[in-house]
């Protein structure tokens, strides 16, 4: 009996240690929705739980620095230099995307000419995180990662 509630703790852990990939593009995508949102608040408090969803995730599939910017994105009101962190972090992002699964769908590497940085999107449609409103459309898609 101990055996067998042991495994099933162990298959328990398993499971949450492969959905954290998955939690931390889902809370990558809220960060970049509030951004498109032109919204700074929005943006801090979602950067604070991609932060936690980093944490809590195993270690080995990150870098330090994705939750660096996370937390420069969380601890700062200013839209502007949310979007300047959002630039590296879609960086870091887009490297732990080609070297982990981080989801079941189509991930698409957007492109913003004007600013020569990338963002990760669940769709191909442009909504610009890094200008909003100013320049919603502007941008392509540059390469779609396939699950």
């Amino acid at each position: 009996m101990k055996k067998l509630f042991l495994a099933l703790c162990i298959l328990a852990a398993q499971q949450v240690f492969a959905q954290a990939p998955s939690n931390i593009l889902t809370a990558y995508y809220s960060v970049k929705d509030a951004l498109v949102a032109g919204d700074a608040d929005a943006a801090g408090k979602k950067a604070g739980e991609l932060s936690k969803a980093i944490t809590a995730a195993d270690k080995s599939t990150l870098t330090d620095k994705l939750n660096t910017d996370a937390k420069a994105i969380a601890g700062n009101k200013d839209i502007e230099t949310q979007r300047k962190h959002f630039q590296t972090l879609s960086t870091n992002m887009l490297a732990l995307a080609r070297s982990v699964k981080l989801s079941d769908k189509p991930i698409y590497q957007e492109y913003c000419p004007m600013k020569k940085a990338i963002w990760l999107s669940d769709e191909s449609a442009i909504k610009n995180p890094y200008y909003g409103d100013a320049m919603l459309t502007c941008g392509s898609v540059q390469t779609t990662l396939k699950p």
